[in-house]
């Protein structure tokens, strides 16, 4: 095994998620509790939504840099019994939107420090179509933490033509809870 081969694989995947293109900045998103980390300057949106049966003011942060776009959405659920339920449902909603069959390679528990245990707070990789017809894939986190009577969500998805795994783990590592 050429041992200095894999070491050079490695920096240059490593580098790839460092890329002039990705230009990684500390964003504070108080009203959120969360601080994340985004490769460009986000532009922000709010919007009701139903998540499992209950309307919410949805909040969105997020860009575009280097063929991908970078997005972290959060809401306020009053009932902190349905989060499960939310969270699921917000998952089967992102899927939704991939357009045609998705093929949905892995899934895996997602619960960063100070968040809840919840058996829906996963991270998935999916790929589908995007509105414009084009393979799409999605590399996408959701989860919760209690604040005060009430409950908060996250959800986090990078979209690409192809998964990049890298880049991927760089965006969801700089999703920090207080």
């Amino acid at each position: 095994m050429n041992w200095t081969l894999i070491g050079a694989a490695s920096a240059l995947l490593g580098l790839a998620a460092c890329s002039p293109a990705l230009n990684w900045r500390t964003v504070p998103l108080p009203e959120a509790a969360l601080t994340i980390t985004l490769p460009c300057k986000p532009d922000h949106a709010t919007r009701s939504v139903e998540l499992a049966g209950a309307p919410v003011d949805l909040s969105m942060v997020g860009c575009e840099a280097d063929g991908a776009t970078f997005a972290v959405s959060h809401a306020t659920l009053a009932d902190p019994a349905q989060a499960g339920a939310a969270l699921a449902h917000w998952h089967a909603a992102v899927l939704a939107r991939l357009g045609g069959p998705q093929a949905q390679t892995g899934e895996q528990p997602f619960v960063p420090r100070g968040a809840l245990p919840l058996p829906q707070s996963v991270r998935a990789v999916a790929q589908g179509q995007g509105p414009d017809g084009r393979a799409v894939a999605a590399q996408a986190v959701w989860f919760a933490r209690p604040v005060g009577p009430q409950m908060r969500l996250y959800h986090a998805v990078v979209y690409t033509p192809k998964p990049r795994p890298e880049v991927a783990d760089t965006f969801f590592t700089g999703l920090v809870l207080p």
